[in-house]
């Protein structure tokens, strides 16, 4: 399959700077991350795809080429960082420039910078009613999780002192390993990429920089929210290590099954039980909808089964759009518990109707399609 132009793929002109390159990429990557489309293969493309052509636009050499002679002119030069190294060094080195703000840490390099190991992300489930989650609410939630250590201020080191530079890989966070005609770099197993040791550890996080702790957040739900939907809350994960970013914390929204309603997208559906005489003859009836009760109409000869529209009746979604209907499905309820007048007056209706199709079509057209059926056999 052809590849699309690099500049279409990020939405940018051919004379587009550096600033707005990245800032395109960072637009494309945030709207079709995997971790926003989970199983979303085309999702997962696109994302592949801007990154592969910010690759190119944001390196000088590269993109001169690729405007002088389009993918041929760089797609021998791809090496590693073509598109099938969506995890590979040079991604990651795109990603922690245009997503620092967001992923936090640093990236280390050439030019010997050292690593920070951000904080990880938390998740938590919280379950919420159905009119929550329509109409929105505050929830207060308690989350344990790790955080800085007032102590040492989440350096690790004793108050009074500071970490020293490591003497495994001298402050680069990276050391290299040589095996035959092939040098390798890896972290360093002694700093674990940070360049820094602790010669003496504070007494209250033993050189972590961060302690447990359980802490009180207030969640603002937004009206509209469904089931699967998340809301972040920007560093208040777990703390990083020897004062890196925290991470984020990602509420995970799951709604109870409510006792009349069932929501599908934008709409609701209900089950309205109904006596035959009414779906016979007419009437009218109140059904429930989250803004209270409304009155629906049930016109004679109503069958079982049939759909009402109340429109506006629905959810309005989080990420807007109309309001959804409230659909109600009329179910004819057989009466029970029956006493002998009741009984001889419903036979006596029922005499009243044998052998005519006129009250009975559909019985009528069933009992012919049965009938054919049994003589198409015999054939």
């Amino acid at each position: 399959m052809s590849k699309r132009d690099y500049y279409i793929v990020l939405g940018v002109e051919r004379n587009a700077t550096e600033v707005e390159l990245k800032k395109a990429f960072k637009r494309q990557a945030m709207k079709h991350h995997p971790d926003r489309n989970p199983d979303n293969a085309e999702a997962v493309e696109k994302f592949k795809e801007a990154k592969e052509a910010y690759e190119v636009l944001s390196n000088a050499q590269k993109r001169a080429a690729y405007d002088q002679f389009g993918h041929a002119g760089v797609d021998a030069g791809m090496g590693g960082g073509g598109p099938g190294a969506a995890d590979g060094a040079s991604f990651s080195d795109i990603f922690g420039d245009v997503f620092g703000d967001i992923f936090g840490g640093s990236r280390g390099g050439a030019g010997g910078q050292q690593r920070v190991r951000r904080g990880a992300d938390l998740r938590y489930h919280l379950e919420l009613t159905l009119e929550e989650a329509v109409r929105g609410t505050t929830v207060k939630i308690r989350v344990p999780t790790s955080v800085s250590c007032s102590s040492c201020g989440g350096s690790g080191a004793k108050k009074g002192t500071s970490p020293i530079t490591c003497t495994t890989c001298g402050g680069i966070g990276q050391v290299r390993m040589q095996q035959g005609f092939f040098s390798l770099q890896q972290t360093c197993p002694q700093c674990r990429g940070s360049g820094q040791m602790i010669k003496d550890p504070c007494t209250t996080c033993h050189g972590q920089g961060h302690v447990e702790e359980q802490k009180t957040l207030s969640v603002k739900v937004p009206a509209g929210v469904d089931n699967g939907d998340r809301i972040r809350l920007a560093g208040e994960g777990e703390a990083g290590g020897r004062g890196a970013p925290a991470g984020d914390l990602y509420v995970q929204i799951s709604v109870k099954e409510h006792p009349i309603f069932v929501r599908e997208d934008n709409d609701l559906y209900c089950e309205v039980p109904i006596s035959f005489v009414t779906a016979a003859l007419g009437g009218e009836l109140e059904v429930p909808t989250l803004d209270g009760r409304v009155k629906l109409k049930i016109p004679a000869e109503t069958q079982s089964g049939r759909l009402f529209k109340l429109r506006g009746k629905g959810v309005k979604s989080v990420r807007g759009g109309q309001v959804g209907d409230l659909l109600c499905r009329v179910l004819i309820e057989t009466p029970v518990n029956l006493n002998q007048k009741q009984k001889d007056l419903l036979r006596e209706l029922d005499g009243t109707m044998s052998g005519s199709s006129t009250h009975r079509p559909k019985e009528h057209s069933w009992l012919d399609g049965v009938k054919k059926f049994f003589e198409d056999i015999k054939l």
